[in-house]
């Protein structure tokens, strides 16, 4: 079952219940990745994670990932995974840069197998600190691991770049790692100068993704400390929704009644609804008093962004992130 942004929202505590289980495999793990081509550098490589020094005798060439955003960095640097955890959820949520299907599948994010993963024989496996230290450390006893945060709200594009720097130092793939941190400011760069020519530098927006449970709807916001967020102020957008956020993710939460604290007049209300999380949460909202009543809704500043952008990803979805936001105010 593909995850839902609700899901996602399941603190990291909630899962240390989790026990690592051979049942969460869903393909058969024989079948592992291609390695990278054999050009890549060679020797001892030591760098440091969330957990601390990690060696590897030789850059990995067997990788199995257990996050989607190490994932989408991955594939970005050229580097197949051997295994990954929710492959159907990852290429419904991540369709910028999508994973061949038939990867053998080694378990849920949040519960991976621990069985599906040693079959595979990888020399890393890659995932992020939502992970339960208790399932990091059993899976350590098997394989290298390396452990990076989904997100550090201080700095969310330092750590795009310290995230992709460390997978490209782990898999030997450092040119490749240079192109795209260089393609990522290149990007920014051409997005600024789009809102420019629109005459939309400096506009008023906020990021929202939302779900409906039970009738009610439930709203995220990407403040400045989210990842979008982040993307957003490298564009010189101004965000109207600056607080409440995560320490990791930088999202807050609210209902349609607290978007009355939105202000300005002329701000754009950007919003993710991927099809498979139930729809369009907004369609919900077309009845209700509050909702009519707002400034965004009354200026038809209503914008829905393309499926598959993940929001907790690397440079490939910021780029179409950017794309997705220059043409959403350009219109």
């Amino acid at each position: 079952m593909a995850i839902t942004r609700r899901a996602f929202a399941t603190t990291a505590a909630a899962l240390t219940a989790l026990l690592i289980a051979a049942c969460g495999t869903t393909e058969d793990p024989a079948g592992a990745a291609a390695a990278p081509a054999s050009s890549a550098p060679s020797g001892p490589v030591d760098l440091q994670d969330e957990r601390g020094t990690v060696h590897l005798a030789a850059p990995a060439r067997n990788v199995v990932s257990l996050e989607w955003g190490l994932t989408e960095n991955l594939l970005a640097l050229g580097v197949k995974p051997a295994g990954q955890a929710d492959v159907k959820g990852y290429n419904l949520w991540d369709s910028t840069t999508p994973i061949d299907p038939k990867t053998p599948d080694v378990g849920r994010r949040g519960e991976p197998s621990l069985d599906a993963i040693v079959a595979l024989d990888p020399d890393l496996v890659v995932t992020t600190t939502d992970l339960p230290e208790t399932v990091i450390a059993q899976i350590a006893k098997k394989v290298p691991v390396i452990a990076l945060r989904g997100s550090d709200g201080s700095d969310p594009i330092g750590y795009l770049r310290r995230t992709v720097t460390t997978l490209a130092e782990a898999t030997g793939t450092e040119a490749q790692g240079a192109k795209l941190l260089a393609g990522f400011d290149a990007k920014v760069a051409a997005g600024k100068e789009a809102l420019a020519k629109a005459d939309r530098t400096g506009a008023p927006f906020v990021m929202t993704d939302g779900w409906v449970d039970s009738g009610t709807v439930s709203i995220r916001m990407y403040t400045p400390n989210s990842f979008f967020g982040a993307v957003d102020k490298e564009l010189g957008l101004q965000n109207q929704w600056t607080t409440g956020g995560d320490k990791d993710y930088g999202l807050a939460q609210t209902d349609v009644e607290g978007l009355t604290r939105i202000k300005d007049a002329k701000t754009t209300f950007l919003y993710a609804a991927n099809k498979s999380d139930g729809g369009d949460y907004t369609d919900s909202l077309k009845n209700n008093a509050v909702w009519k009543q707002l400034p965004f809704v009354q200026g038809q500043r209503v914008k829905r962004l393309p499926d598959g952008i993940w929001m907790f990803g690397g440079p490939a979805s910021a780029a179409a992130y950017i794309d997705a936001v220059v043409a959403a105010l350009s219109a």
